[in-house]
Formats: C-alpha cells, sequence, structure tokens
C-alpha cells in the first residue's frame, strides 16, 4: 500500500516538473538596465589651479522635479581651463562613480559641448578612448576630459550631453558635432557661466 502511494507521488511530482520546465520558454529574458545618473560634477581648473565647479542634481532621473543646478563661481577672461567630468549615482548609499561605466566603454560613449550665442568661449576634447581602452585603436574623442578657453567678458550657459552610442564616424562627430551623433541621451546638464 505504502509503495504504490509512493509511486503515485512520484508520478505526480514528475509532471509538475515536466509542466514547469515546459512554462520555463516563456519567461522573458532580464532586461540589461542603462546606468543610472543622478549627478554630473564638472571641476574646471585654471594655469594657476584655482577651481570653478559645475554641478547638477536630479534626484529623480527622468521624473518630473527638475535638476538643482549649483555654479561655485565666475570664470576668467581669457583663460583655458582643464575639465573633468564625474558622473554619480545617488541613489545608492556610497554613490556609485559611473564615470568608471563611462570609462570601460569609452567606444559607446562620448560627451558633447554646447554654449549660449552670448557665452565668449569655445571646447575641445582632450582625451580618446584609447586612454581609457587599452585594447581600442581607435582616436575618437570620449570628452571625460576638454578644455574649455574663455575669450572676453560674457555670460551664457554651458549644456553637457552623454550619448550613448553616438555614430562617431559621422560627420562632425569627432569635432563635437551633435547634429549626427544619433545615439540615446545618458544625460544632460545646463549650467549658468559668468565670465569676468
Amino acid at each position: 500500500m505504502k509503495t504504490s502511494k509512493l509511486i503515485t507521488l512520484l508520478v505526480v511530482a514528475g509532471a509538475l516538473v515536466s509542466s514547469c520546465s515546459d512554462d520555463d520558454n516563456d519567461i522573458p529574458a532580464p532586461v540589461n538596465q542603462e546606468e543610472v545618473i543622478t549627478t554630473m560634477n564638472v571641476t574646471l581648473t585654471n594655469p594657476s589651479g584655482e577651481m570653478v565647479a559645475l554641478k547638477s542634481y536630479d534626484s529623480d532621473g527622468d521624473g518630473p522635479n527638475a535638476p538643482v543646478v549649483t555654479v561655485s563661481g565666475s570664470l576668467t577672461a581669457n583663460t583655458i581651463y582643464s575639465g573633468e567630468i564625474e558622473l554619480l549615482n545617488e541613489t545608492v548609499s556610497p554613490a556609485e562613480n559611473t564615470t568608471l561605466e563611462v570609462m570601460e566603454e569609452a567606444n559607446e560613449h562620448q560627451f558633447f559641448y554646447a554654449k549660449s550665442d552670448a557665452l565668449n568661449a569655445s571646447f575641445a576634447y582632450a582625451d580618446t578612448e584609447t586612454d581609457y581602452q587599452n585594447d581600442d585603436q581607435n582616436a575618437d574623442p570620449v570628452g571625460i576630459a576638454f578644455t574649455f578657453a574663455t575669450a572676453e567678458a560674457s555670460s551664457g550657459t554651458v549644456s553637457i550631453t552623454l550619448i550613448h552610442e553616438p555614430a562617431k564616424d559621422a560627420s562632425g562627430v569627432a569635432q563635437g558635432d551633435i547634429t549626427n551623433a544619433g545615439g540615446e541621451t545618458d544625460f544632460t546638464a545646463t549650467f549658468p557661466v559668468t565670465v569676468r
């Protein structure tokens, strides 16, 4: 009697296992999420070592709340600043430095810079993919490091946009023209800037 119950249980269990395994084919593949970026810190350093910090913090990412933007001071006219960008995910503690992921995937990322017409200044890339990926033979720009050259006194805005998978071989993209870049925007920030 006990043996027949045991055989019945094994048959039922086998049927359940085989029916469950059929359902496994219907489970969707996990979604590969992009990096989360809440914060862009931009440091501009003049030849004397004086720094101006620009920060954009967006606590809800793509949510309805506007980012909080701060600029620590004004820039000096007729000066070439060394610029560096740091990206953070501050939804976790401690904050995650997502700049490292951009460096690891340098061939899939590029920063683009823009300024309002009223601002007398210009940008230039100061890094390439080969700075972050030893196996990459391309000298395409990334833009974590850049220069920002001010001219006469003026004020306006500076916008910095990180594009994921831009068409780096498209016309003008290597020179920083976002027009033909394509790809997807990972993060963008706009800062009010004054040059004195």
